[in-house]
């Protein structure tokens, strides 16, 4: 007599892609770049947990650098047990309006988002020490448009005194979203909490009482939930107190 199990077939995960949108421009050089690999490079194995015993989504993983100009590292979205971090290195301008035109062509299902099981809606995080050198309103007006984006967690921090956080808030949609840094422990505290937060978040479905997370919380409210609530426990205060870069 067969086994009632023997059928059983496994449910396939739907994606959820973590982005990496980093300024490699010339003044990242130095510590801010090295400590900026280095905190990604050790945040990874956590994010492979994450997805590994999330039952809801795969984590993939991808990367894009801008500087004079901009380049995808990962030719297509890496499923996080498969990934590994690739150094960056810092030179160049800060094309950001041309890192948003690109990351706008990659969010479609025609091409980043095209996984046939489904994908949530990504999670972007950007990162930054200074201003945008190109017209990056044009590029983010075009990114702004596109409903992955809309849909999208989006988070950026804003690498010590010179970063534009009035463009990062543009970026994000909103400042609570915006994180501050000023010195490399603080830098490598926050790419963790970034990275493991948002892929927490991102990653799950968040239907409650029958309706859709649109219908009740966005993800991006529930992220600057965990972003305040880390501030009040004061989580990041003790390392922003005194200026290293």
């Amino acid at each position: 007599m067969a086994n009632i199990y023997d059928d059983v077939v496994e449910v396939a995960r739907r994606t959820m892609v973590l982005f990496f949108l980093v300024d490699t421009s010339g003044s990242m050089e130095g510590s801010k770049i090295g400590t900026l690999n280095q905190a990604v490079e050790d945040v990874i194995p956590e994010i492979r947990e994450i997805s590994e015993n999330n039952a809801d989504a795969e984590i993939k993983i991808a990367v894009l650098e801008f500087s004079s100009g901009a380049r995808w590292i990962t030719e297509n979205p890496i499923p996080a047990d498969g990934f590994e971090w690739q150094y960056l290195n810092a030179i160049g301008l800060t094309d950001l309006g041309k890192a948003c035109k690109m990351l706008n062509e990659k969010l479609s299902r025609n091409s980043f988002m095209s996984d046939v099981t489904g994908s949530f809606a990504p999670a972007i995080f950007l990162l930054s020490d200074g201003a945008p050198t190109d017209n990056y309103r044009e590029g983010l007006e075009l990114l702004r448009q596109n409903n992955w984006f809309k849909k999208a967690i989006k988070v950026a921090v804003a690498i010590g005194e010179n970063a534009n956080r009035d463009v990062l808030a543009e970026f994000t949609g909103n400042e609570e979203s915006v994180l501050s840094v000023h010195n490399p422990e603080a830098l490598k505290k926050m790419i963790r909490f970034v990275s493991v937060t948002s892929s927490q978040i991102g990653s799950q479905s968040m239907a409650v009482g029958g309706g859709s997370v649109d219908e009740i919380k966005s993800k991006q409210d529930v992220f600057v939930e965990q972003v305040n609530a880390a501030y009040d426990n004061g989580d990041f205060d003790s390392d922003d107190d005194f200026i290293e870069w």
